[in-house]
């Protein structure tokens, strides 16, 4: 380009002994490249000159002194920043913004730190520590009560009950029979070992019975039907001295009649209504 040919491209004023700028090998002068090419600022809406840092940032331009974190307005200029919603943040107000709160310490769990999850809350790894002797839990097992969480030696300690049978910790569930706690699994049949858990059961000296076994070993026998008598679900039954009979057995031996609530007469450890015992030598 000869000295005679030095004209900006646009105003075709002269470029000698004044600034200019090259745009595809075509000099501009300044007052022309600036109207032409410059780009507007997000944030002051203003053009960024030729003698102004142009910051760009996915297609979108900010001046030097403009591109600030949009939360605390400090410079973002050479510092890590990240963007949310169009809105450039740095990376403490993007982490108070955006990242996890602790719920032990309510402070921010900053990205990259190790965080522990627990019931959908999350802490910081030295903020998720035992209520009672403040030792850190990390990934040991654990035990949540509503006081707080605690790892499983303080909570054998403080708060467990242990199995009348097998003398262990009940961590949850769990029987209570006679003021004394079963593990489910530990709640047997004192006699056939059989378990009890969802089936009907019997007592004696504070022990547990499936009704077979209990029937088997100690209930009476009926005079009638020669059955035992269990008195399960509150079954009703009647006694007279030594004998005992089902309340649906307890019938006039000749004339078959209930006498449950009667007078009644008896021969031979058999019993008679009044009406059918007449005549009959009473025992009584």
């Amino acid at each position: 380009m000869t000295t005679a040919q030095f004209y900006c491209r646009c105003c075709t004023a002269s470029l000698l002994g004044k600034k200019y700028v090259l745009k595809d090998d075509s000099p501009y002068c300044v007052t022309c490249y600036d109207r032409v090419f410059s780009n507007y600022c997000e944030e002051c809406k203003k053009p960024i000159e030729s003698n102004s840092k142009d910051l760009c940032y996915k297609d979108r331009h900010w001046h030097e002194g403009c591109f600030k974190c949009t939360e605390c307005n400090h410079s973002l200029v050479e510092k890590p920043f990240a963007a949310k919603d169009e809105r450039l943040l740095c990376t403490e107000c993007y982490s108070n913004e955006c990242s996890s709160k602790c719920f032990h310490c309510k402070r921010t769990i900053m990205p990259g730190s190790r965080k522990m999850e627990f019931k959908g809350n999350y802490w910081h790894e030295t903020c998720f520590v035992c209520e009672n002797c403040g030792q850190p839990i990390g990934t040991k097992p654990l035990i949540s009560k509503e006081s707080g969480n605690y790892c499983v030696p303080c909570f054998e300690k403080e708060f467990a009950h242990y199995c009348n049978f097998c003398k262990k910790v009940i961590t949850s569930g769990g029987i209570t029979f006679c003021d004394q706690l079963w593990h489910k699994e530990c709640f047997l049949c004192s006699g056939c070992r059989k378990d009890l858990c969802e089936e009907e059961f019997m007592s004696r000296d504070d022990y547990p019975f499936c009704v077979d076994c209990y029937n088997h070993l100690y209930a009476n026998e009926c005079v009638a039907c020669s059955k035992p008598i269990s008195g399960l679900t509150g079954a009703k039954f009647i006694c007279f001295q030594d004998s005992q009979w089902h309340s649906e057995c307890f019938n006039c031996g000749k004339c078959s009649v209930s006498l449950v609530g009667k007078g009644f007469l008896t021969q031979n450890k058999e019993i008679f209504c009044q009406k059918c015992g007449s005549g009959m030598d009473s025992d009584i």
